[in-house]
């Protein structure tokens, strides 16, 4: 009982600041590493040779499939308010009006819901996303490289990957509760 009187309460700005910045951070720091592993990943007949620069479209795949984790802790209307918020915080960042952000995490969003389909696992539509988003089918074998598709081991290996760059919603919720 203390404990849940002790959370911080946030605002939804001040979410959207700490959601925001805790992607942006864990990609920055993360994509390196990403590039290694799938450069040098054995379902590969040749290397991709990722360039650790080449972070845009990882990181706005994480952050497509945090928004659509948000659906699983809050109501839809709650959701709804938090990404407007979250398009205004982002969208400086790229540059972009909160408008141009929402478009462009809605094409990221909806090209992973139809890539997925039918399955509705986020790591799942992520590791895909990685996977096309990056051309990777020309580095596979032949049988996999003519059907266009990911070889499942390298999905399980970025399903494994994937994972660590969606939020940890019960260390959030242990900490902090949003405000009304």
């Amino acid at each position: 009982m203390l404990g849940a009187i002790l959370r911080k309460k946030l605002s939804d700005e001040q979410f959207a600041k700490m959601f925001v910045g805790l992607i942006l951070d864990s990609t920055e720091k993360g994509f390196e590493d990403i590039t290694q592993i799938i450069n040098e990943d054995k379902s590969f007949v040749k290397s991709p040779n990722m360039n650790k620069d080449d972070d845009g479209k990882f990181t706005l795949i994480v952050i497509a499939g945090n928004m659509q984790n948000l659906y699983k802790h809050f109501d839809s209307q709650r959701v709804l308010k938090l990404n407007e918020v979250i398009y205004k915080t982002l969208a400086p960042v790229y540059e972009f009006t909160p408008e141009q952000m929402k478009k462009a995490l809605n094409d990221y969003t909806n090209y992973m819901i139809r890539i997925n389909h039918p399955s509705k696992n986020t790591v799942y539509a992520m590791s895909k996303a990685m996977f096309y988003k990056y051309d990777l089918a020309d580095y596979q074998d032949e049988y996999f490289k003519k059907m266009q598709c990911p070889n499942p081991l390298f999905l399980k290996r970025m399903d494994e990957i994937m994972e660590k760059f969606l939020l940890n919603w019960d260390a959030f919720f242990k900490r902090y509760r949003m405000a009304e």
